[in-house]
């Protein structure tokens, strides 16, 4: 079996390399330097598209993030098509159902937000257009991913337990769902492995509270860690940052039920697992 993966010196798609390396043939692609019109698609039997202009500090206009986002992948996807790859797997984000949800699973409907949003759904479309029995398209669309040297917030979050002893953040009772980057790649192999086409959810078998999260990261640091609840301290974050009160007291619970039933799915990794492996390796 021969995979192309766009983005593979990015966090998905080296870690899908490197973890299936024994298993398939790769080829890696980037969209920074090399043209989509150069790809030979001779014996290639799978794209996997995980390159992507993702969020930034300092926002691009729309017009960027739909070149990136929508035109590249879709007219990646034409040419494999045209060429006879079976496959055409696309690395989306839970981005695309919007920013104020606190539960979502295959059936809620999708209002995105952001730019970065607004292009991973209008891509989902265009390319689930070209979907037929001889050209799968599959969608995934996975919340934040986290790993050892994963980009994000919980990276955030492990920085602050090494410096601190004490958090403000005792007793958060929120559900946040994520997903251990060892199964999403076996999330990933399972959709080649059965030939299947159409959308599919990415989440960890729980979710966890920022309290529970912290707790975990501080055990496998080997470190005492004191959360205490200051009363004050969520009102205040959430006036004077508002993006941080989000991450650390707001709510997103993926149910994914109905992509395990429809791959029969077992993650690999429970959270605990995952969370181990993040520090540990």
């Amino acid at each position: 079996m021969n995979i192309l993966v766009t983005g593979s010196n990015g966090y998905v798609g080296n870690s899908f390399i490197n973890q299936y390396k024994n298993k398939y043939s790769f080829e890696k692609f980037s969209l920074l330097n090399e043209k989509l019109e150069n790809i030979s698609f001779i014996d290639t039997n799978i794209v996997i598209h995980c390159a992507a202009l993702v969020h930034q500090k300092v926002e691009h206009p729309y017009d960027k993030y739909h070149e990136i986002n929508v035109e590249y992948p879709v007219k990646l996807a034409k040419l494999a098509k045209v060429n006879g790859v079976k496959q055409f797997i696309f690395i989306s984000t839970i981005a695309v159902y919007g920013e104020y949800l606190e539960k979502l699973d295959e059936n809620t409907s999708c209002n995105p937000i952001t730019p970065y949003g607004k292009s991973k759904l209008e891509a989902e479309k265009q390319l689930l257009k070209l979907n037929d029995k001889n050209f799968g398209v599959s969608i995934i669309r996975p919340p934040m991913i986290y790993g050892k040297s994963a980009p994000g917030n919980i990276d955030s979050l492990i920085k602050l337990v090494k410096k601190l002893p004490i958090l403000p953040l005792g007793k958060i009772d929120n559900k946040r769902s994520f997903i251990y980057i060892g199964n999403i790649c076996h999330l990933v192999d399972e959709i080649i492995t059965q030939e299947k086409a159409g959308i599919f959810l990415a989440a960890d078998n729980e979710p966890l509270s920022t309290s529970k999260l912290i707790e975990l990261i501080a055990i496998n640091l080997d470190k005492n860690i004191y959360l205490i609840k200051i009363p004050f301290f969520e009102s205040l974050l959430k006036t004077v940052k508002s993006s941080y009160y989000k991450r650390l007291y707001g709510s997103l619970e993926v149910n994914n039920a109905i992509t395990k039933e429809k791959l029969n799915l077992i993650n690999p990794y429970s959270v605990e697992d995952g969370i181990r492996l993040m520090i540990k390796g």
